[in-house]
């Protein structure tokens, strides 16, 4: 125990104590070993021991730094500390005034060491020991989250911890109505039709029917509410789905069971608590996040596939921990006396810092029988030893300790909650609700001044607003939610995107007004499908079409064995089986895989790896056999050839190589075998004339690059190189940094250069001619992957997302605040270049310079952001949203991207091989990236242009009758009293004018093949004038003089009875409007001719039954017909003849390509 630093305690002496079985061993602070049996076997380790604390406790001076504490899970609770010490009582004794002070220090000393747990007691009289029992350092309450779970807690400290509940719905039975009628009425336009419609239940304010002013507003809120309920009982029902998925855990068990199988019990994933032990099958979801102790694997590894938490599909492998894979069986965890230290969850799905320390069992001896200390193996944990939540159990069988539950998993912590979504066009039109509000209280307000201030004057104030109430129609709502369920079905329903679902029927307009397009990566623009195209020698290379020479070469090569072969056979063999070779590491590592079928397939954390391997054995070297010791290979010939691996340096960001040293059973030849980036490799390899122009090359082409090489060692050489590694793997400071410099002065000098590989990332269908499209049509577009800076840069060339010969600025690694302003700066003098960012320079930009990164950044073509969190993808979207108040999308395809597309203005999730996660969060679901192009620059064109048109006539229809209104009450006496009453008032709104108007959401401006193929025309609709203040007030002005015309005009040819100005004005009003209807239209559609013929009909019918309001004999005669032609002409002759001027002298865009 000398080997940990523990603090002086002012000389005392202390022991240990035996307690629970342990032996008892006397240590004196100034012993100078704890070990003085057995020295040799407990340097190693002591000194992993220390490297292992160093670290926790590194990293907890760092914490505490910040000015945090490690929080320690532990209470003076008698059962509660038998539970956290394994009944080994932290005995105490002395003399009472001594007490308080060794109690202190006892306290210091114990919560200076969060995974080492010592026993200590005083050499004082062992008469005069009370047991008295020390209390564990008591719980630090605060943000710091940091915990220490022992196997098997007690349940006080399991219950410290989130439930493990997955709860994704929006509302529950007491917030669904407050909840949906507040994102109902937090709109203006609602909220007005509210007052308006409850203004009807006093009777002073009556007018007309109350179920026309009640009626279309309840019907919307029903529709609204209907949806909405279903969409959060749909999420219950996966919440439920997923909570109640049944998982087995170990636990001890009291009945006699067969000695074969550990205890377990089948708990739902709700009730999983953090200390229980899990057992995971294959294809198993994992529940929580995870340490994983044991793998049915005797290798001690696992892969898990992260599709849904990382978006990329390739298999992670996953690493048991060592002392756990080394007991015999399952069972023996459930006797473990061990702790896990964790540190407060996070964000970051690549990071985790842990300790797992376990007890190690007693060692005692004739000699010394109680002189051994009780030394705890402490063993450090990394991302690679943690199964997060939400991933999948790819092979085999594993059991894994809980230590994060609930809304502290990783896969939690990285979803955000879906928000109400609101169109930037139903924005537009509630402002101008406020306005035409504005509008009706002015016009109000001054009739009422006009007549003096007479009377109630307040009530005739509200009774005028009522009044003109329509010049805010109720109808608008009613009118554009159908409208959006057409276009939704018009979507749906397009055989050249079929699957296409829209989820979210509110936002079809929305398509029409993209100006930020960020798109996933992997499985979105690309298949994730890899494969080897070039292989270069030096002297040769061979393109696809050409591997059979390859494969032909090979074969002699290995026919051949012992003939001497030309150099191009050897160097094609020791290339290939160098591939072979450095495709074999620890942390992504290709292995093959049998599957039920009995079929083999190769997994691995890097596709590419995969490719190179399966192409490989399509040149007749197989690998058949790999795991952490050994490779076997089956060569042309059918013999094996076996390796021994005897080191593995994994691939890191920052080195950008991976490298592997192995010893050929059969020859005994060590070989050190490197493969990596074209940059990193070249200054390592031997002088060449080929390696950077065949590199830029393939990178035009878009193919990945891989340099390979390799350097021949001699026994001594390695020997010298594994001692310097070791003495280099347990320095406490600056490890990584000093076994990269022994590597780099051992090994890295003057490697032979073996060839170079490129490799295809193959492309979704279309995806080149669809970005190209996107961006003609003026629509900038981001690339957020979690991949890495190379392969992302290769993508952003292969998809033409970078133009040809455009600069492409790649920034990484930035530390500084000087570092991050430069690259700033360089930006802003370089607007044409394409950017390149890691995330870790991304999070810095964002936190010293946000507003300077994203205004210089939206201004760019395009950038590519690697290695992003979601969410840092969703926080990059808000962003953009927040500052350039566009509208933005984000498309993705896996639970990575979820974030990121519910904070988009609008989600489109693709269904792939991912699963469906992005596609049930998203607002519109493809199963194309290319069906982009269509919804984007047809859907959405003509949904945004129809709703805009739509409305604006809506407005108009209310204004022109509000205006009708306003000039009658004005001549005669400023009486509020209605001009058109009851089922007049009711027709207006339904039977008479809505069929021509709503045939409108049918109206095209340009053909489909048009749209599509000068996609130019999309930049026109991100300005907004289809609906703007410029188009409100015009279609203002023309219901103002359009209604004043109507009025005046029936005055004027008024007939002596009140009966036939009503008769005259009302028909002048109903074809004023069809006319208008149909010189709005640009190309017809045969509903709209059937519209406006019915409805002229069923007009001229409902004068039969409406007698009160229609003298049929004044209705038949010719005097009628001329007055209601005349006034028509008036008010809509000059319309049609300003609008053919207009299209002759300053036509519409799309008008010059019909």
């Amino acid at each position: 125990m000398s080997d940990i630093p523990l603090r002086s305690l002012k000389g005392r002496k202390f022991r240990y104590t035996r307690a629970a079985g342990y032996e008892q061993v006397s240590v004196e602070d100034d012993a100078p070993s704890a070990l003085p049996q057995n020295e040799s076997t407990g340097t190693t380790m002591a000194a992993a021991a220390r490297a292992a604390i160093a670290a926790t406790t590194n990293f907890n001076a760092q914490q505490k730094g910040k000015g945090r504490q490690t929080r320690h899970y532990t209470d003076v609770d008698p059962e509660e500390e038998r539970g956290l010490l394994r009944d080994n009582e932290y005995i105490h004794g002395g003399d009472d005034d001594d007490d308080d002070e060794e109690e202190d220090e006892a306290k210091t000393l114990l919560s200076s060491k969060p995974c080492v747990r010592v026993v200590v007691a005083s050499t004082a009289d062992p008469g005069s020991q009370r047991g008295k029992r020390l209390a564990p350092p008591p719980s630090i309450i605060g943000k710091d989250k940091s915990r220490t779970i022992p196997f098997r807690p007690p349940d006080k400290l399991r219950n410290k911890f989130p439930a493990n509940v997955v709860r994704n719905q929006k509302y529950n039975v007491f917030t669904f109505l407050p909840l949906v009628f507040y994102e109902q009425f937090k709109f203006f336009f609602n909220l007005y039709f509210l007052l308006v419609a409850l203004s009807q239940f006093v009777p002073a304010f009556k007018i007309g029917f109350i179920v026309t002013y009640v009626a279309p507003l309840a019907f919307v809120l029903t529709v609204t509410m209907g949806k909405e309920a279903y969409d959060d009982w749909k999420r219950n029902q996966r919440d439920h789905e997923a909570n109640s998925a049944k998982y087995l855990i170990l636990e001890p068990s009291t009945t006699h069971l067969s000695h074969s199988l550990p205890p377990t019990r089948a708990v739902p994933s709700s009730r999983l608590k953090v200390g229980d032990l899990v057992v995971l099958e294959k294809n198993q979801r994992v529940p929580a996040d995870l340490v994983l102790l044991r793998t049915s694997d005797t290798s001690g590894t696992c892969f898990v596939r992260t599709d849904q938490l990382d978006g990329e599909t390739d298999w992670k492998l996953r690493v048991a921990v060592p002392s756990c894979q080394q007991l015999s069986d399952d069972r023996a965890l459930l006797a473990l006396d061990a702790e896990v230290y964790a540190d407060p969850p996070i964000k970051d799905i690549h990071t985790f810092i842990g300790t797992f320390s376990m007890q190690a069992s007693p060692t005692t001896s004739p000699e010394h029988p109680r002189d051994v200390p009780l030394q705890p193996k402490v063993e450090p944990l990394t991302a690679e030893n943690v199964l997060w939540s939400n991933t999948v159990l790819a092979a085999g069988s594993a059991v894994g300790f809980v230590i994060y539950t609930g809304s502290e998993t990783r896969a939690v912590m990285n979803t955000s909650h879906p928000e109400t979504k609101a169109g930037l066009l139903d924005l537009e039109i509630n402002r101008l609700a406020k306005i035409l509000c504005a509008v009706t209280f002015a016009l109000s307000v001054v009739l009422v001044a006009l007549n003096g201030f007479r009377g109630a004057w307040y009530v005739y104030v509200c009774r005028f607003l009522i009044l003109f109430s329509s010049i805010i129609p109720i109808s608008l709502r009613v009118n554009l939610d159908m409208g959006k369920t057409v276009y939704a079905s018009q979507i749906m329903n397009d055989s050249e995107i079929p699957n296409t679902i829209v989820r979210t029927s509110t936002l079809p307009e929305e398509l029409g007004r993209i100006e930020y397009l960020l798109s996933d990566k992997t499985g979105t623009l690309t298949q994730n499908e890899m494969e080897m195209k070039k292989l270069h020698m030096g002297t040769m290379s061979y393109g696809f079409d050409s591997m059979d020479e390859v494969a032909h070469q090979l074969a002699m090569a290995f026919g051949n064995a012992d003939q001497s072969t030309n150099k191009i056979q050897t160097g094609i063999q020791l290339a290939t089986r160098g591939r072979r070779d450095m495709s074999a590491r620890v942390r992504d590592v290709v292995t093959p895989v049998t599957n039920d079928d009995g079929t083999v397939t190769y997994q691995a954390s890097s596709p590419d790896e995969v490719a190179i391997v399966q192409w490989t054995q399509s040149v007749g070297l197989t690998l058949v056999f790999r795991d952490r010791q050994k490779i076997e290979l089956q060569s042309p010939a059918g013999t094996r050839l076996v390796f021994q691996v005897l080191e593995i340096f994994p691939f890191t960001s920052e080195s950008k190589r991976m490298g592997i040293v192995v010893r050929d059973t059969k020859t005994r030849e060590i070989t050190f075998l490197q493969k990596g980036a074209d940059v990193v490799m070249a200054k390592i390899v031997q002088r060449n004339d080929w390696l950077e122009e065949e590199c830029a090359n393939m990178a035009r082409e878009g193919l990945r690059t891989l340099v390979m090489a390799r350097k021949r060692l001699s026994e001594d050489s390695y020997q010298t190189f594994k001692a310097k590694y070791q003495e280099a793997s347990i320095s406490l400071e600056n490890r990584n940094e000093a076994m990269g410099d022994v590597v780099q002065q051992h090994l890295e000098q003057n490697l032979e250069l073996l060839g170079l590989t490129g490799v295809e990332d193959k492309l979704q269908d279309d995806v080149k001619s669809t970005l190209e499209l996107l961006r003609n049509a003026g629509i900038k577009i981001w690339m957020l992957t979690g991949d890495k800076i190379e392969t992302a840069t290769c993508i952003a060339i292969s998809t033409k997302l970078v133009a040809r010969n455009q600069y492409i600025h790649q920034v990484a690694k930035l530390r500084t605040a000087d570092e991050a302003r430069n690259q700033l700066e360089f930006l802003q003098s370089k607007p044409d270049c394409c950017l390149v960012i890691d995330g870790d320079s991304l999070q810095l930009c964002l936190d010293l310079f946000k507003s300077e990164f994203i205004e210089i950044t939206t201004k760019l073509s395009a950038v590519v952001a690697c290695r992003c969190s979601p969410t840092q993808k969703a926080d990059v979207a808000r962003l953009i949203r927040h500052h350039t108040k566009k509208r933005v999308c984000c498309i993705g395809d896996g639970g990575n991207d979820v974030s990121m597309i519910q904070a988009a203005d609008v989600g489109v999730g693709i269904v792939g091989k991912e699963g469906k996660q992005a596609s049930l969060a998203a607002d519109f679901s493809i199963t194309q990236f290319s069906y982009l192009t269509k919804l984007l620059v047809w859907h959405g064109r003509n949904s945004y242009k129809r709703s805009a048109k739509l409305a604006q006539f809506v407005i108009h229809r209310g204004l022109i009758i509000s205006v009708i209104q306003a000039v009658f009450s004005a001549i005669f006496y400023f009486a509020p009293i209605a001009l058109y009453q009851g089922w007049l008032m009711v027709g207006y709104a339904t039977v008479y004018t809505m069929a021509p108007v709503f045939s409108l959401v049918l109206d095209r401006d340009v053909n489909e093949d048009v749209a599509l193929l000068y996609p130019e025309l999309y930049k026109e609709l991100t300005k907004g004038r289809a609906l703007s203040y410029k188009t409100f007030f015009m279609w203002l002005m023309i219901s103002v003089y359009q209604g004043g015309a109507i009025m005046i005009m029936s005055l004027l040819l008024f007939e002596n009875e009140f009966l036939n100005i009503v008769a005259i004005s009302f028909t002048a009003l109903i074809l004023n409007e069809l006319i208008m209807v149909a010189l709005e239209i640009t190309i017809w559609h045969i509903y709209m001719v059937t519209s406006e013929i019915v409805t002229l009909l069923l007009y001229a019918v409902s004068m039969v039954f409406l007698p009160e309001y229609f003298d049929l004999t004044f209705v038949i005669s010719v005097r009628f017909a001329w007055k209601v032609a005349l006034i028509v002409a008036v008010s809509s002759l000059p319309l049609y003849i300003i609008k053919l001027i207009r299209s002759r002298v300053a036509p519409a865009s799309s008008s010059k390509l019909m």
